[in-house]
């Protein structure tokens, strides 16, 4: 099948996400500036929320870019990875909400969807990778059969101390969540290598 439904759906399902988070901010009930700096943790947090959600939806047109075609596997695996997305502003509008901010479960929370968000990247990968050529095909070549991606291996094990880390010093966890955002702005530059070799 072609990709366009696909795409089309899941720039939607994202575009959503923001849409639902920038509404939970919360307006200062004051027109001064200690009101409006008194929302600042809650601000950062939606930040990190729309960095991750705008990560993934480069990474995501990186990866359907490479792709010709799609099959049900691929779908599915599209789904599961856009479910836990979708858990973004949840856990987000929770992380602000809950005293003392930043509070432990709610931050571990935050970190497990972060984490499942990133294990579902990759069923997301593989079968779009096999849908289209396999090793031999441009995702194949660009992801290398899924190994060597020590990035996505770094961040699931920083998620998982983020995660730890949440219920001793949430806080802590907040800056390694940010630390992976960091590590992920630029998109993967194995497809755009792949894809200028075979455009």
């Amino acid at each position: 099948m072609g990709k366009g439904r696909m795409e089309a759906f899941s720039d939607g399902v994202i575009a959503v996400i923001i849409t639902i988070m920038v509404l939970e901010l919360k307006t200062p009930h004051a027109a001064t500036w200690q009101a409006l700096l008194a929302n600042t943790p809650a601000f950062l947090s939606y930040v990190l929320s729309f960095v991750y959600v705008g990560l993934y939806w480069n990474n995501h047109h990186h990866l359907l870019h490479a792709a010709e075609r799609v099959d049900g596997r691929v779908l599915w695996a599209n789904l599961f990875f856009l479910f836990w997305l979708s858990l973004f502003p949840f856990v987000t509008s929770w992380v602000n909400e809950a005293e003392p901010m930043p509070a432990s479960i709610p931050t571990a929370m935050y970190g497990v969807v972060l984490l499942m968000a990133a294990v579902a990247w990759m069923p997301l990968s593989y079968t779009l990778m096999r849908c289209n050529g396999g090793n031999n095909g441009v995702l194949g070549r660009a992801l290398g059969g899924q190994r060597g991606d020590w990035k996505a291996k770094l961040s699931l094990a920083i998620y998982a101390a983020g995660i730890a880390l949440a219920l001793l010093a949430p806080i802590f966890s907040c800056i390694l969540y940010a630390l992976v955002a960091v590590l992920w702005i630029v998109p993967d530059r194995r497809i755009e290598h792949q894809l200028k070799q075979h455009p």
